[in-house]
């Protein structure tokens, strides 16, 4: 692939981002994404062979960003891991309550819509989770071990249940149009990891 069809590729996944985020997988056309993009129509199936096969790079391409941001997070070595750990849920925060679409969680926006939608879409969407959840429950286990994590709970089992409630927070929030699930779902990650 030549460098210039790799970088209209990619405007092409930025442009189809901004608007997924902000209108969902189904309610952005084709037509929409490249003019986003100033492709010309007809262009998309240079790309992508399909809708679909877009909507995976796409998730593949927000994934690839996000356990990059979430390494660099986690990989500080000036914070405890609590520290760390709780840095990351206070980005949640603040990515999630702002008027920005583009920084909000795509899992959130896209999950429900996408599981009965496509199956090979559902399928990244999981393989990205769950990368998620691994690298925090290294970051409670790593916790456990310096101390600052007090929680004796298996890392794997407590990060699950956390990644769930900060996503079912997420969607309380959204409905509620204030951030107070969000609050009450790091006041209780506190509690759970017992931190000290």
């Amino acid at each position: 692939m030549s460098s210039e069809r790799i970088d209209t590729r990619q405007d092409i996944l930025a442009c189809g981002q901004q608007l997924v985020a902000g209108k969902g997988f189904v309610g952005v056309g084709l037509s929409e994404i490249l003019a986003s993009a100033s492709v010309p129509k007809g262009s998309f199936y240079h790309y992508f062979a399909s809708k679909e096969l877009f909507g995976i790079a796409l998730l593949e391409t927000y994934f690839e960003t996000y356990l990059l941001n979430l390494d660099a997070l986690l990989g500080r070595t000036d914070l405890t891991a609590a520290q760390r750990l709780m840095a990351y849920f206070q980005r949640w925060i603040d990515t999630q309550t702002g008027d920005e679409a583009v920084r909000k969680c795509l899992i959130v926006k896209l999950g429900a819509e996408i599981s009965d939608l496509s199956e090979a879409m559902r399928s990244t969407m999981l393989q990205g989770t769950e990368r998620i959840m691994q690298r925090i429950a290294d970051c409670i286990a790593a916790g456990q071990a310096d101390g600052s994590i007090q929680n004796a709970q298996s890392p794997v089992a407590c990060a699950q249940w956390l990644y769930g409630a900060w996503l079912g927070a997420s969607l309380i929030s959204k409905l509620r149009r204030d951030g107070s699930a969000l609050d009450a779902a790091l006041q209780t990650t506190r509690q759970v990891l017992m931190l000290t």
